[in-house]
């Protein structure tokens, strides 16, 4: 298969990027620490059919972090990506905090994308409890307990097949700092734009797993859908199915992006 390593240079910092497979551009952002690693296995299986696009998100693993980490920015590093690539628009999708990113790409650059699968965006302004879960971020972002933090996080996203506390470490642990003190907050509280959405008119579908029924980070996507008019898609597993459970997350990834082509 096809693999190009690259840098790109943005506004502060230098991103960490590649390009696996031949076919139309799938540019995949990712949540949580921002590796472009995570999707390592689900990219491999859609590298088959798309030329798929990850990268390092500012401040994270293999990327420099100069400059704020709001959810602006990261949307401007995305387009960045498609743009190193020489590809003047991509299918877009994000999961989680990547998510919250893609939808951010679509109004701040709607040129850009051709459709996009968003995946369990963690916009919680969006949902009567709203104030609750803005506490949470701001209670992991002020912890002293970088260990407690992080179980914190764990437990929020129960539903996704997450081994017994009691035995997680915490890896990566500079990376979970930075998450935590630099961007948690901008994630939660980013709304996204309806009417840029509407006005945008990119292909959009909101997607959340079967397996998070039940659980905050289930319930944004299908309120966004509601308020768009748009359809709203159950995938396989949890929050980290993309993840987890890569070949069945494909195939059904796969499914969405050829309906947002068509």
């Amino acid at each position: 298969m096809l693999s190009e390593d690259g840098r790109c240079s943005v506004q502060d910092a230098e991103l960490f990027v590649r390009r696996l497979g031949d076919g139309p551009p799938l540019l995949m952002i990712a949540g949580g620490i921002g590796s472009a690693d995570s999707y390592i296995a689900l990219a491999e299986r859609l590298g088959e059919a798309y030329s798929v696009l990850v990268y390092d998100r500012r401040g994270h693993f293999r990327s420099t972090g100069g400059g704020p980490l709001s959810v602006e920015r990261h949307a401007d590093d995305a387009r960045a990506v498609i743009e190193h690539f020489g590809y003047g628009k991509a299918l877009v999708f994000g999961s989680s905090a990547g998510a919250q990113i893609a939808l951010a790409l679509a109004t701040r650059h709607p040129e850009a994308v051709d459709g996009l699968v968003a995946h369990e965006p963690p916009a919680v302004r969006l949902l009567p409890d709203a104030e609750e879960w803005l506490e949470f971020a701001t209670e992991q972002a002020t912890s002293d307990d970088l260990v407690g933090a992080f179980k914190n996080f764990l437990r929020s996203i129960a539903g996704a097949a997450l081994p017994d506390l009691k035995t997680v470490r915490l890896p990566n642990e500079n990376e979970w700092r930075t998450l935590f003190a630099r961007e948690l907050v901008g994630f939660y509280d980013y709304l996204p734009d309806v009417d840029a959405l509407r006005g945008a008119q990119v292909p959009l579908v909101l997607a959340a797993g079967e397996g998070s029924r039940g659980y905050y980070h289930y319930r944004p996507a299908r309120s966004l859908a509601l308020e768009l008019g748009l359809p709203f898609v159950e995938m396989p597993g949890a929050h980290l199915a993309p993840q987890r459970n890569p070949k069945a997350f494909a195939t059904a990834l796969d499914e969405l992006l050829t309906d947002l082509l068509a």
